[in-house]
């Protein structure tokens, strides 16, 4: 193989990245091309991984960042996402707890791109979840920022690669076992100690020319949480305007009974419910990977590998909640000054129903007392098979193939989800106070009544469902390197490669409506039921301990009431009983949607390596091509005529029957990159790139099925759908970076990045027809009776009575005596507004990043700081009404890591922050901003080598017990708040 020359500096920079790209060891080695030989560096433990990280980053084209594993087996942090949030622009989402999904530069999980050593991973989504893998089976993660010719296409904000363990790269035999007790005391109902196990065997054969790697794990995880939650949203409107309506203030105030109300023009908003929640997760976890390779021949090498992860989740909760029936009659309310946003928020807020001193019990409104289940299971298998050919000395060929499947499913009888609703009509006026963290509910019971208790419970309402994902790809890959003898073009890559996934979505649910109550107290035991401290389920948060709080919850169990239920108040409604006297999701899917993407793609690369007078410099630039078709079908359901039944409804005709409609699209895109470095000094690199990325829009919005409004007008109908038609967005990205190596595992660089995207996704309407559906009062017999001089709808249709009755089978009338005009073959096809997702909006993001690595001499002591500032140029305007798009994830982020490491004694310390964001829009009442607000969490781990071989380790995640909160367009206005626990990890491992 022909290479330019480098010098010895370079490749002593080098030596830990190539060999712990592969598996982690504790001695590196590389002999130099030179006559110069470089010494063996013995490297392990963080400062180890720090340093791998560091000569990655150095050494890469383009803006690449990456995290190592300290040793075999031995990834930084439990969880992929929790290890990836310490890189600088990364920022995390959890979910119990733990990191899930990952933000880059400002662009969330959809809009970024997960490999597995090198391959595109299906998801049910477009957003991978890394709670899904194990990090012990994992030896690094690299995260490219920039696009380039020869990475796939997908990640707005990066490409996230991770490499798992292969044989061939560390000859021998490497073996590891570990163990690990989690303790978690957020769980109130399972176990608060759990285990873990973890394992990884490698070994070669025939003279290191055969090779097997096998990695495995179990975790069993129990959590909880306590949840505070608006859940429905709140109703927002500005003062002055249409007063009045459901929710909205009243006009006038004759009993001056709203203190400080918004005055003309302030926007305001009311609380549609209160939920308190508490929630149990009981995860599983299993993962599982086999790597063989076996090198054929001095220039064939072959790889086949399997991954195997399977993690199921049950969660139960018991939750408390109100629901507003904004009744505001003897209501009294206190309402907030407007911020500098012109926006008010109600400091107390009352709502009132049925209240009277002297009112019956019974006779009020109801507090709910809720259970609900959810048992899913997230299926992922993955087969590869990798050739690698060294044709000659100047050409190497790649032919790769992935078969892969990623499932989501129900995992109990039930189904998916279930929610069963119990309640007491005893509430008569309802108190909250919003000025404090968690807001304090207070409830006005009838005389007699002394509060939520057992005795006063009645059965409610329920709802169950089954939900059935999943993702089939299948990729080939085939890809080539020529190197050149001589000259300024070192090599050229180029390759081609096909990728097919097949997108498969399905739900079915079952609806009792009967939330006003069914059955009377006494059919329900009251030992069924238990009082529980609702304060104390909040004792991490202020207000809490406040006197007027609600003193008690209601437990229950789930099964217990469900059986009783179903045994007594059983009815043969199929559509509200599936399964019969007994609850679940059922097979009624009315959601059925498939989604096909097949991708082609090309690309061409050359790798360009020349001095500018005496400082190296490189380029890196190509194009790469990619052309997508897109399919969508989905289950909708079919109507064979309208019928114009009263003077403006024109009713649609269902045949009872849903039927698949199909919808294709098809797009390609020309995508250029250059990347440019040049080593300033021995110390001192600077970057410079340009790119053009893509990513894909979401199967939610690409999945058809046009589903129409039961009525129309007598112009037109209403309805919506997905559009597979839809352009992926387009990223025009510039970086800037300076980076400074001025030791051997010590860095500072600082650099920017702008992001010109196009293609971001609205929504429009546009008129189409459907099913031939013809228009009653658009034909011949309208156009009579317009030119007979008659414009009213209920004048058109007597004068078609009048003059079609008799001579017109579709002009009739019905058992009421009412007219019923169906439309004929001769009226005109019946028009509808539909409305679809449609690429309407460019946007930019731009911003800083700036990183310092430093270890203090020889002393065992580092620090690792980095921090990013990111902006955009649409925001939400919190005052407004009106319907409006805004870039939501953007959020600055910090991280601070400080560590001691000596010859058998290892400590890191973690602290990992997130400012402010924009987490989406739609709160349950509306287009309503919803803000996660700033959040920081110290974890800490430590570890200590009792033998070579025996270690021993401590973990703490999140050890100031920090809580989580989303509001809306005001900070008092309650979105969800979360209370859960620290977590703490005791382990060993063995290493043989």
């Amino acid at each position: 193989m022909k290479t330019r020359p480098f010098n010895k500096n370079r490749i002593a920079l080098s030596v830990s990245l190539i060999l712990g790209s592969a598996m982690i060891t504790s001695t590196h080695a590389q002999e130099a091309d030179t006559d110069d030989a470089v010494e063996v560096i013995e490297v392990s433990g963080i400062r180890g991984s720090m340093i791998r990280a560091m000569d990655l980053k150095r050494s890469a084209d383009g803006i690449v960042e990456a995290i190592s594993a300290e040793d075999i087996g031995k990834f930084p942090d439990t969880n992929l996402a929790e290890s990836l949030q310490r890189i600088t622009g990364v920022s995390i989402d959890r979910s119990d707890g733990e990191g899930s999904r990952v933000t880059i530069r400002g662009f969330g999980a959809d809009r970024n791109l997960v490999l597995l050593n090198g391959r595109q991973m299906p998801t049910p989504t477009r957003s991978f979840d890394f709670a899904d893998l194990a990090s012990e089976g994992v030896s690094t993660v690299e995260v490219y920022k920039t696009g380039r010719a020869s990475i796939a296409t997908g990640g707005l904000g990066g490409t996230v690669n991770i490499i798992t363990p292969r044989p061939l790269a560390n000859p021998g035999r490497q073996a590891t076992i570990g163990f690990k007790a989690v303790n978690d005391d957020s769980t109130q109902k399972g176990d608060k100690w759990t285990p873990e196990l973890s394992g990884l065997y490698s070994e070669t054969f025939m003279d290191d020319k055969f090779g097997i790697a096998l990695t495995g794990s179990y975790q069993k995880r129990d959590s909880g949480n306590s949840n505070a939650s608006v859940a429905s949203g709140w109703r927002s409107f500005i003062s002055g305007q249409d007063e009045g309506g459901w929710g909205n203030l009243p006009a006038e105030d004759p009993d001056n009974s709203y203190l400080n109300k918004p005055a003309d023009g302030v926007t305001y908003a009311v609380p549609q419910n209160l939920v308190y929640q508490f929630n149990e997760a009981y995860r599983t976890r299993v993962n599982g990977q086999l790597t063989l390779e076996y090198q054929a021949t001095d220039k064939l090498k072959t790889r086949l590998d399997y991954t195997y992860s399977e993690r199921s989740i049950d969660r139960e909760l018991t939750d408390m909640s109100t629901w507003f029936s904004f009744n505001y009659n003897n209501a009294t309310m206190v309402w907030s000054d407007p911020n500098e946003e012109g926006i008010s928020y109600p400091i107390q807020y009352q709502d009132t129903d049925n209240f009277s001193t002297d009112a019956a019990r019974g006779a009020g409104t109801g507090i709910n007392s809720g259970r609900g289940f959810s048992a899913t299971k997230n299926t992922n298998n993955s087969v590869g098979l990798n050739l690698e050919y060294q044709v000659n000395d100047n050409l190497m060929v790649e032919l790769d193939y992935h078969d892969a499947s990623a499932k989501h499913e129900p995992n109990s009888p039930y189904g998916s989800w279930g929610s069963l609703a119990m309640i007491s009509n005893n509430r008569i006026r309802t108190t909250v106070d919003f000025s404090q963290v968690l807001p304090v509910l207070s409830i006005e019971y009838p005389e007699g009544v002394d509060g939520f208790e057992p005795e006063d419970m009645i059965g409610a309402g329920s709802n169950f469902g089954n939900n059935h994902e999943r993702t089939d790809l299948e990729q080939i890959q085939a890809s080539g390197k020529y190197y050149f003898d001589a000259g300024i073009i070192e090599s050229i890559d180029f390759g081609i490669s096909q990728t097919e996934t097949n997108n498969h979505s399905k739900y079915a649910s079952a609806t009792r409506g009967t939330w006003s109550g069914v059955g009377e107290p006494e059919d329900w035991e009251d030992s069924w039921f238990t009082q529980r401290s609702l304060g104390d389920m909040f004792d991490s948060i202020p207000g809490h301990s406040d006197p007027d709080l609600e003193p008690y919850y209601i437990d229950w169990d789930f099964e217990q009431i469900a059986e009783f239920t179903a045994a007594n108040f059983y009815n043969e409604n199929d559509i509200e009983w599936p399964c019969g006297p007994r609850f679940c999701g059922g097979t009624n899917y009315t959601t059925d949607r498939y989604t096909d993407e097949k991708m082609q793609a090309a690309y061409v690369q050359a790798n360009l390596v020349f001095d500018i007078g005496d400082m190296p410099a490189e380029i890196i630039t190509g194009v790469r091509y990619e052309k997508t078709k897109t399919h969508a079908s989905a289950l909708v359901p079919s109507y064979d005529g309208i019928s114009w039944s009263s003077t403006n409804e024109l009713v649609l005709q269902p045949t009872g029957e849903s039927v698949f409609t199909d919808e294709y699209g098809e797009y390609s895109n020309w995508l250029p990159s250059i990347d440019f470095k040049v080593d300033l000094t021995d110390d001192l690199v600077a970057r410079a790139s340009f790119s053009k990325t893509i990513s894909r829009p979401s199967y939610g919005d690409m999945q058809g099925g046009k589903t129409l409004g039961g009525q129309i007008t007598t112009i037109q109908g209403s309805g919506s759908r997905g559009n597979p038609a839809l352009l992926p967005l387009e990223s025009t990205n510039y970086d800037l970076s300076l980076e400074w190596y001025y030791d051997e595992a010590s860095y500072a660089a600082v650099g920017w990045f702008n992001k010109d995207v196009t293609n971001f996704v609205g929504r429009r309407t546009i008129t189409e027809t459907a099913f031939d559906l013809r228009n009653p009062a658009q034909g011949p017999r309208a156009d009579a009776a317009r030119a007979a001089g008659f414009t009213g709808n209920a004048e058109i249709r007597q004068y078609i009575l009048d003059n079609y009755l008799d001579s017109d089978p579709n002009v009739y009338l019905n058992e009421h005596g009412d007219v019923v005009i169906d439309a004929s073959p001769e009226d005109d096809l019946a028009q509808f507004e539909i409305n679809i997702p449609f690429n309407q909006r460019d946007n930019n993001v731009n911003g800083w990043e700036i990183a310092i690595q430093h270890m203090f001499w020889d002393s065992g002591f580092g620090v690792n700081v980095n921090g990013t500032m990111v902006d955009g140029d649409l925001y939400y305007d919190n005052a407004s009404m009106e319907p409006q798009y805004a870039l939501t994830g953007l959020s600055d982020s910090a991280n601070f890591i400080a560590f001691y490491e000596n010859d058998k004694l290892s400590i890191r310390v973690a602290y990992n922050w997130r400012d402010k964001f924009l987490a989406w829009i739609g709160d349950g009442s509306g287009d309503n901003p919803v803000y996660t607000e700033a959040y920081g969490q110290w974890d800490v781990n430590m570890s200590y080598d009792l033998t070579e071989n025996l270690t021993v380790f401590a973990e703490g995640i999140n050890l100031t017990n920090e809580y989580q909160r989303q509001h809306g367009r005001h900070e008092q206005m309650l979105i969800n708040l979360r209370q859960s626990s620290p977590r703490y990890n005791l382990g060993m491992r063995y290493t043989f």
